[in-house]
Order: C-alpha cells, then structure tokens, then sequence
C-alpha cells in the first residue's frame, strides 16, 4: 500500500511521506467495494461488513444525505434538477470523505461504486485502489422480482423484503418505505448495469470476486467474507520454500523434482544428505551411521 501512494502521489520528500504514512495509516484495515446490479443485495451486504469490520459504510445515499462535505450541495442541486450528478463530482465526494481519519483508521466499504470505467479511472488516479472488490450477480428475472417486494427502512437504513426477510417487530414493519423505481425503470438500470460493467470487471479483475446473490443470505454474507478475509499475493519478488511431505511411496520425490525443474528451485532430499554424511564419514554421518545400517527412517 505504501508503495502503491508512492507511486501514485510522486511527493517531493519520499522519506518525510513514508513516516507520515506509516503515523497516519492503517494497512490492516479494510478498503472493499461492493458492486452489483439494482436489488443483488449490496447495501445489506454493505451493512453486514461494516458491522463486522466496524469500517464505515460509504454509499451514493450516504454522501448526499448524512455527509457535510464541501461538494454536497453541489451534488444536490443536480439531484433536485433530477439531472445525472458528473462522475468528476462523484469521485472528488468520494475522495473527499475517504480521506477523513475514521475511514483511514477503521476502514472503508464502498457501496454501488465505481458504476462505470471512467469513475473507476477516477478513483484510481485519486490513490483510491480497493483491495477487494465483491461482486453481486443474479438473473434479472430474480432482481426485477426482488425489486417488487423491497422494502426500506429509512431509519436504519436496513433492506427488507416482502416475501423473503419481512422485519418481525410491528413498529418497524410500519415506516417501511417501498423504493420509487418503477420494472420499466429498473429493466433500464439493469441494462445500463450490464453494458458498464465488462469495463469495470477489467479494471478490477485481480481483486474481484463475484458472488451469487440468488441463495439464502447467509450464504451470500459467508462467501463474501471468507474472500475479503484473504489477503492478496504480493507482485515482489520472493524465495520459495516448499516442503514435501507423506508417507513411503506417496511420490514425494517425484513431485519435488518436477517442482524444482518447472520453477527452477534448488532440491533438497533429507534421505539423500543422511546417505551422503555417512559415505563421506562425516562427524554427523558417524552419528547416524547405526540407524541407516539397522533400517530405521
């Protein structure tokens, strides 16, 4: 990560900016984003990983209505002209708010963002880099009918559904809000989502895990989290070590030789050097000389 804001920012004073870096930042903590079409699920998704990771949750939502940033208004006033908000304004908003010490300590979750490949470009020449990305898939047969029964709690902020995951409490049951987007709407949203999204799926691709979202929830959230869990593999050069193990005839020797000859690795066989100490009547081979002449391992 550092090398990754080094080579991003280009600061005049490398030193200065690593130790800033290094008081400032938390590498461990979460930097995730959640995409997918209209109703896959991200914002409980989004929810349930903000609670794990206590991380903060950033959404298009959030950052209109519960965020005090320079741009909100600016943002605003295209959403009340119900004209589409430039992804130049979304990206600065973005950049704006991750930049705050609690997303830089406890972590992000991105939510429904970048939609497209210019805003993906944005957030990467703004230093934004996820480590993961989650993507949420389902036939739009499924979404167009999961859309029909949602149902949102504008308290919470939590997602409900009719059918699937009514709330059991009465009082919450009533200031459900069901969201104003029409099927003809939501089957233009999901073709404006499939014909962005390859762009995206490019940009990300070393990172992105896609996730069926039509299976029970909990399934959804445990795929989700064993793969924001696992750390990504390095591009630096490393030394590999290998070791080999099994019983008699299991074909340990066969595998290391065709290990060390594919990945040019030196092998080493523990039967072989013991044989060799005693051949050469090493101090050590003297030792060990009794168990190889009585058959022990």
């Amino acid at each position: 990560n550092m090398l990754e804001e080094l080579l991003i920012h280009k600061p005049d004073d490398p030193i200065q900016f690593m130790i800033d870096h290094l008081k400032q930042n938390n590498d461990d903590a979460p930097r995730i984003c959640v995409l997918g079409p209209p109703a896959s699920g991200k914002t409980t998704v989004a929810m349930w990983l903000c609670k794990h990771f206590d991380a903060i949750r950033i959404s298009q939502e959030t950052l209109l209505f519960k965020e005090v940033l320079a741009l909100t208004e600016e943002a605003k006033a295209y959403k009340e002209r119900k004209q589409k908000i430039p992804n130049a304004l979304w990206a600065n908003l973005i950049q704006e708010r991750l930049s705050n010490v609690d997303c830089i300590k406890q972590g992000w979750i991105l939510e429904g963002f970048p939609e497209n490949q210019e805003q993906a470009w944005m957030l990467q020449s703004s230093g934004i880099i996820p480590r993961h990305v989650v993507v949420l898939y389902a036939p739009d047969t499924v979404l167009i009918e999961r859309n029909s029964g949602k149902r949102f709690d504008p308290i919470t902020e939590e997602v409900y559904h009719t059918t699937f995951d009514w709330p059991s409490d009465p009082l919450v049951q009533q200031r459900l809000v069901k969201p104003d987007l029409s099927e003809q709407e939501m089957s233009k949203k999901l073709l404006e989502y499939h014909r962005n999204f390859p762009e995206v799926f490019q940009i990300y691709q070393k990172v992105l895990k896609p996730i069926n979202a039509d299976q029970p929830s909990v399934d959804v959230f445990s795929q989700v989290l064993t793969y924001v869990q696992t750390r990504q593999r390095s591009s630096a050069p490393f030394t590999p070590r290998i070791l080999f193990c099994g019983p008699p005839g299991s074909g340990k020797s066969l595998q290391a030789a065709l290990i060390a000859q594919k990945y040019d690795v030196v092998k080493i066989c523990c039967g072989q050097l013991l044989k060799e100490a005693v051949a050469e009547k090493t101090k050590l081979g003297e030792l060990i000389k009794p168990y190889i002449d009585n058959g022990y391992p």
